[in-house]
């Protein structure tokens, strides 16, 4: 790109472009880098810097960059049909792709209703079970529980059920059809805790919730496998199980956003049945449907839910939920085209080879001066950070700007990663080998080092 294109570029940018999460302090003279081009699991900016994707642009880029198959599948469909109209008509390549899903979700989970994103796959689940319980009679069964720091998107119900402080304090949200119980990240459980002791106190915060709200008026509980935006979270072994137990026993639905775990971060097509040992009544999912080369989403229902609101029993309802983009030709031909690879190439085996790699250096970040805590889980993790170790008047204000401080630092070394607040968090393309695995981690090493330089520097600075 020539630099007078680039400088009315920038300009545009700031001018015109309204990026998500918009920080209004610095709108119009915010500072970001141009991802210009792409290649395999490293990207181009706009300066020809290249940099590896530890964060697989927004966790959805599984088979990585200039995937010529992907690209050709999407060509040769939008030439063929580039749109058709789900309220009216139907299309083979959508028909198969809802086929393909449902033969690899777990359990009786065979009804896909395609949407734009992950948002809106929440969004029509939360619709679909309320559009349920009035069918079958129960007006009052409505409130959603949720967790604090979960993130289940930003349109107006997948947010009023999101857990992260800083994404709910400027916004309304639905309060009145929502429950948050306390965190589940293990990392913070009180001091002298056991994690059996943790596991236990979290499934009785559930149980608890139910019972205090009243199960006649709870209608479901929904959670992230792993919760990723909420940085990483894995929680205690057989916490989900154990949750679900409890719903079944209140007559309250489970629903697994899959967002970010489905299609193969944990090296499995599903998380849900093999990894945390449950068969939920929903499950949602985006991002890596695609591979990201499309927008898409998908919320897929159980055969049971659906068998006791059809027919005679349907009381001539219609589920007015919808997109015009659902089930879009174009997006089903990419995912149609990403489940082809990962299956053929052995893609999922692959992560499952390669993970003990990837969660053996994420621990060795251990020991490194400021990290509080490291955790993952199959291609995903977080280092976890703090000032001065916690210490100090600043520190607090400090932490604030800690994971990008640390982003920079990797920036210039050859990674980028994904800052929040005093967290990185990396979730790079399922096709990562060896060699670029060895490579993130060596330079994130250093991008945390040289932040605990420029930190102790500051600090003789003042004093």
């Amino acid at each position: 790109m020539r630099n007078s294109d680039f400088d009315s570029i920038s300009k545009w940018d700031q001018m015109n472009f309204v990026h998500p999460w918009e920080g209004m302090e610095t709108l119009g003279h915010a500072e970001r880098s141009f991802a210009e081009s792409a290649d395999g699991v490293r990207v181009t900016l706009e300066d020809g810097t290249k940099l590896i994707d530890g964060p697989g642009g927004m966790w959805c880029v599984q088979l990585g960059y200039g995937n010529r198959e992907i690209a050709e599948a999407m060509s040769r469909q939008a030439l063929e049909m580039a749109y058709f109209s789900p309220f009216t008509s139907s299309s083979s390549v959508s028909a198969r792709l809802a086929h393909e899903i449902a033969k690899r979700a777990p359990g009786d989970l065979n009804r896909v209703f395609f949407t734009t994103g992950g948002s809106t796959a929440v969004d029509t689940a939360l619709r679909f079970i309320q559009f349920r319980n009035n069918i079958l009679g129960k007006p009052n069964k409505k409130i959603i529980i949720s967790r604090e720091k979960a993130y289940h998107g930003s349109t107006y119900l997948a947010a009023s059920v999101s857990g992260k402080e800083r994404d709910r304090n400027w916004f309304d949200q639905a309060d009145h059809l929502t429950h948050f119980l306390p965190d589940v990240n293990p990392y913070r459980r009180p001091e002298g805790m056991s994690i059996g002791d943790f596991l236990d106190a979290k499934v009785a915060d559930l149980e608890r919730a139910i019972q205090d709200i009243g199960p006649e008026r709870v209608a479901a509980f929904i959670a992230e496998p792993v919760l990723a935006s909420g940085g990483v979270v894995v929680p205690p072994e057989g916490y989900h199980r154990r949750c679900l137990d409890v719903c079944r026993r209140h007559d309250v639905l489970y629903i697994s956003d899959e967002v970010v775990t489905g299609f193969g971060r944990l090296g499995h097509w599903f998380a849900s049945e093999p990894v945390f040992g449950i068969v939920p009544d929903i499950i949602t999912c985006a991002k890596g449907l695609t591979s990201g080369y499309s927008p898409m989403g998908a919320c897929i229902i159980s055969d049971s839910l659906m068998q006791d609101i059809a027919g005679d029993a349907s009381r001539g309802a219609t589920f007015s939920n919808g997109y015009t983009f659902s089930g879009h030709p174009v997006s089903a031909a990419a995912a149609l085209k990403t489940i082809e690879i990962i299956e053929r190439e052995g893609i999922l085996d692959h992560v499952k080879r390669i993970t003990p790699l990837f969660q053996e250096r994420l621990a060795g970040l251990a020991e490194l001066p400021t990290v509080v805590d490291t955790r993952g889980i199959g291609l995903v993790g977080c280092v976890e950070c703090k000032a001065d170790g916690g210490a100090g008047s600043n520190a607090l204000e400090l932490d604030m700007h800690l994971g990008a401080r640390i982003d920079a630092h990797c920036q210039a070394l050859g990674l980028m990663l994904r800052p929040i607040i005093n967290m990185c968090v990396f979730s790079p393309p399922l096709i990562i080998g060896a060699d670029d695995i060895n490579l993130m981690f060596d330079i994130l090493d250093k991008g945390i080092r040289r932040t605990a330089d420029d930190l102790a520097r500051e600090r003789r600075h003042h004093a």
